[in-house]
């Protein structure tokens, strides 16, 4: 079957990346795709950063790495909170990525990736909350790392993973959804939320052939699509999509995704280490 192309022309193309570089200034609200999964997303005055990865391509075990951060950890200037979705695999969490989390002044993680990174870590389970003194709530989220069907006896499938819920006092909610691959999930954290602005999504179809029989890990491009229009958010991010082997559906099989759903124009600009969403009035 041949699958229809995207139109040629300006009806059809995606809204131009931005051109702002990500570095140590801070901005009222951003959020910046650096590499595989690791975001930055400045709101309220915080900088938080996402599963940070800065190791250098290579071979991680049974995964290989084809591309490193398009921005250098020392670039960032500093964080204030680092969320992990989960610690157990190298194209979320690599060495320099753990050093980085573990300079933070606080971590949130899973309760079994909590330990693992440091006494300023803390371990929330789905819905369980922490307010910085910012006012800013983060809530953790459910997530599923793969096919329904391949939960364990505790009921986790592939390991324990979490996404998040950033709640300003003011500005824009932000769902975070890690490496969770279920739209039932989706739907959830959208029930409970009630509403989200910006939704950034791990997609890439990540797929080993060692488990679930080759089935994707995360969301591929066409569930990203469909979780997108679950969430309703006015703009999507997506991370998680390159710079990985096992990734499978790369930039331009989301655009094609979204464009086959009709909802292109939430589709944030997927350039690398620039903002994706940038607001300068954002409180």
């Amino acid at each position: 079957m041949t699958l229809p192309r995207r139109p040629s022309g300006d009806r059809g193309e995606p809204t131009p990346p931005s051109s702002v570089r990500v570095g140590p200034t801070r901005v009222p609200f951003g959020i910046a795709v650096l590499g595989g999964p690791t975001t930055v997303i400045d709101l309220h005055g915080l900088r938080l950063v996402v599963d940070p990865t800065f190791d250098p391509p290579g071979a991680y075990g049974y995964l290989a790495k084809t591309a490193g951060t398009a921005v250098e950890p020392d670039e960032l200037g500093p964080v204030d909170v680092v969320l992990v979705s989960h610690d157990q695999h190298a194209d979320n969490l690599d060495a320099r990525g753990r050093a980085y989390a573990r300079a933070a002044p606080l971590v949130l993680s899973t309760p079994t990736s909590a330990p693992e990174l440091g006494p300023q870590a803390r371990g929330l389970r789905p819905w369980e909350r922490v307010t910085h003194h910012s006012g800013v709530r983060i809530t953790a989220t459910p997530a599923v790392h793969g096919p329904a069907d391949g939960a364990d006896p505790s009921g986790v499938v592939n390991c324990d993973v979490t996404g998040f819920l950033i709640e300003p006092p003011a500005g824009p909610v932000v769902y975070v959804a890690g490496d969770n691959a279920s739209l039932a999930v989706v739907r959830e954290v959208s029930d409970h939320a009630g509403h989200v602005d910006v939704a950034v999504l791990n997609a890439g179809g990540a797929r080993v052939a060692a488990k679930f029989e080759g089935r994707p890990l995360t969301l591929t491009a066409a569930r990203a699509a469909a979780a997108a229009e679950i969430l309703g958010a006015s703009r999507v991010v997506v991370a998680h999509q390159e710079g990985w082997e096992h990734f499978c559906d790369g930039a331009d099989a989301t655009r094609t995704a979204f464009w086959e759903a009709g909802i292109e124009s939430v589709l944030a600009p997927s350039a690398l280490g620039s903002w994706a969403v940038l607001d300068a009035g954002a409180t």
